[in-house]
């Protein structure tokens, strides 16, 4: 008699294994199709088309986060290589695009990410470049720079354009992946400890165009390096180089 009511209760074990199965595998793109061959309403449908739309979204933006997170944990590193020969930069320092691109590239292409630009603004006293970072799986995350055409000694209006979209590119580029320019290995020979990094106040002064503008620039930062002699005084040097290639240019 006790076997009898032990076997009566085992046996629904397996079908109730079975039914929470069959409920992991539900989806909205199932209960779509379900709902289409039960022959439901057109707002029954677009309700289901509305849940489906943003659990694919979410699906493709954690497939996105998954990629970028082991992207990251490749720990690619961009060098800077490129010798600066004029300008307030001048003497710096920094990665080109063509780098950039070549350093980051292999480790974005193996998890499914790619990274594009776009040129979202282009007026005669603005330029607006859009990186995209996309994922095969759908997802994208955008990053926009803008900039003034870099009207610098010796370039013209054509150059202008290029140099200042190339800059943006640059910057967007390591802004999207979260990746700065690291300095060249000196291979142990031990480099003088560098003063306070003044790169932001140089970018800044090569942004101004006239002479007045730039001496004017100099007076409203200087005193943010009292404190440093030595940057304070790169920092002069390089208005004064700056305001003598505008004088020689508006000449």
């Amino acid at each position: 008699m006790t076997v009898e009511v032990l076997e009566r209760i085992d046996t629904p074990v397996p079908v109730v294994q079975q039914q929470q199965s069959n409920l992991a595998v539900i989806s909205p793109a199932y209960l779509l199709e379900l709902a289409v061959s039960k022959g439901a309403d057109i707002e029954q449908l677009e309700r289901l088309m509305a849940l489906k739309e943003r659990f694919d979204k979410n699906e493709a933006a954690k497939a996105f986060n998954d990629a970028f997170a082991k992207f990251k944990a490749k720990g690619v590193e961009i060098v800077k290589t490129k010798l600066i020969t004029d300008g307030p930069l001048k003497g710096k320092k920094h990665a080109e695009l063509a780098a950039i691109l070549a350093a980051v590239t292999p480790a974005l292409s193996e998890f499914g990410l790619s990274i594009s630009w776009s040129l979202t603004k282009d007026e005669p006293q603005w330029m607006e470049v859009t990186c995209t970072l996309r994922h095969v799986g759908g997802h994208c995350e955008v990053v926009a720079m803008g900039g003034a055409p870099d009207t610098g000694p010796g370039r013209n209006a054509i150059q202008a354009r290029g140099s200042v979209k190339t800059y943006l590119e640059r910057y967007t580029g390591t802004a999207i992946l979260g990746m700065a320019a690291k300095e060249q290995d000196d291979d142990g020979a031990g480099g003088k400890p560098e003063s306070t990094d003044i790169t932001a106040l140089l970018v800044g002064l090569g942004a101004t165009t006239t002479s007045a503008a730039a001496l004017a620039y100099w007076r409203v930062n200087k005193e943010s390096l009292k404190d440093d002699w030595a940057a304070a005084n790169r920092f002069k040097k390089a208005v004064a180089e700056h305001r003598t290639e505008l004088e020689r240019g508006a000449a």
